[in-house]
């Protein structure tokens, strides 16, 4: 799914006024896109006044503040709403648009950060904001791991201004209990996807999952539930779904990734979840190189369906909500802001929405796949 030409030149904003003066080369390989593509991208920003062109170089000409997704001036009775969400992360992006429309027709403009994917970028990102004058955050930490979740607890704590964590739950108990969050029900989420292959007849089904985000390790423990205890489940294996889908993958005690063929061969499953959507794309590829055909050796199902449904065969996928993540979490805000029903006075709130589970060409019952393809 191609990123739109105003996002991808908030990033490049956001990457050089982090940064400094950067290569548009090294633009270009950072945000996948070629370099005659990134150049041009860089000479209308530098007509716009935003940055400055050196040969082969961006350079910043504007303060933090000045990143901001709408023209808008500043309403009379505050600033921004500040957003951060990872670099990278299309999942999230769907989750911006919808909270940049709710913000915009409250008559506030959001000023957008990019946190690259390093340990407590966040943090610095958040304090500029806030000391730059925003009046309220709208946040998706990446954290890789639990323990980098733990560490980020303490300082969004003490914000002092009205927050909502996106897409993320912290853990019970923690300083973030009592913050406003907006999640997916990822439990839910997987429930439908082994719903509808029990449904067609699978009884053995293996997880090929990430582990580097709340998502994924949202998904692998609910998966290990409701497999166990599902009636109709007579097998299930999990496994790493990509070499860098590991929180620390150069540590000794990773996990690493299995041959996926190779685990269906093992368990004999005829049907996979597979976490997330580019994982999964190549993982069915990678199925098809070992003659393992989708769906007629095996069913497979997406989570994410960000992409999920432009591969060759298109994949069924679980569909979280992701705009409506967005939308959902600016609308509290709001009203942490007094721009909504009973103003800033509300009990804290911890909202999840149900994700859906978008049917297409990549599951079937495996009695159809019983008859081998002809030679």
């Amino acid at each position: 799914m191609r990123e739109p030409v105003d996002l991808r030149r908030q990033r490049i904003l956001a990457v050089v006024q982090s940064r400094g003066a950067t290569r548009v080369s090294d633009l270009a390989a950072e945000l996948a896109v070629s370099v005659v593509t990134l150049r041009r991208d860089v000479e209308e920003l530098a007509r716009e006044g935003k940055l400055r062109r050196g040969h082969g170089v961006a350079r910043p000409v504007l303060p933090a503040a000045a990143l901001t997704t709408a023209p808008a001036e500043p309403t009379a009775d505050g600033g921004p709403v500040a957003v951060v969400v990872p670099e990278r992360h299309a999942y999230l992006y769907e989750a911006l648009h919808g909270a940049r429309s709710a913000l915009e027709e409250a008559g506030i403009r959001i000023a957008l950060h990019i946190a690259p994917p390093l340990p407590g970028t966040e943090q610095p990102i958040v304090e500029r904001a806030l000391a730059d004058g925003a009046r309220g955050l709208l946040i998706a930490p990446r954290w890789r791991s639990s323990a980098t979740e733990e560490a980020d607890y303490a300082w969004l704590s003490r914000l002092g201004v009205p927050a909502v964590v996106m897409e993320r739950r912290p853990r019970r108990g923690s300083a973030l209990h009592a913050m406003d969050t907006v999640c997916t029900d990822h439990w839910y989420g997987v429930h439908l996807a082994v719903e509808h292959l029990t449904g067609l007849g699978h009884r053995r089904i293996v997880l090929a999952a990430r582990d580097d985000s709340p998502t994924a390790r949202a998904v692998r423990a609910a998966f290990a539930e409701i497999a166990a205890a599902h009636p109709d489940v007579d097998g299930w294996a999990t496994a790493l779904s990509a070499p860098g889908a590991a929180p620390d993958p150069d540590a000794e005690s990773a996990e690493q990734p299995i041959e996926l063929a190779s685990l269906l061969a093992e368990s004999e499953a005829t049907a996979a979840l597979l976490h997330g959507d580019v994982d999964a794309l190549m993982l069915v590829q990678s199925l098809r190189d070992a003659g393992v055909r989708v769906p007629e050796d095996c069913s497979a199902i997406a989570y994410d369906d960000v992409v999920a449904g432009l591969g060759s065969t298109p994949l069924t996928a679980v569909s979280p909500p992701k705009a409506e993540i967005g939308r959902a979490a600016a609308e509290l805000l709001l009203r942490r802001l007094g721009r909504g029903p009973a103003g800033g006075a509300d009990p804290a709130r911890r909202l999840e929405l149900l994700p859906t589970l978008q049917v297409r060409g990549s599951t079937q019952s495996p009695a159809v796949a019983s008859t081998p393809a002809t030679q």
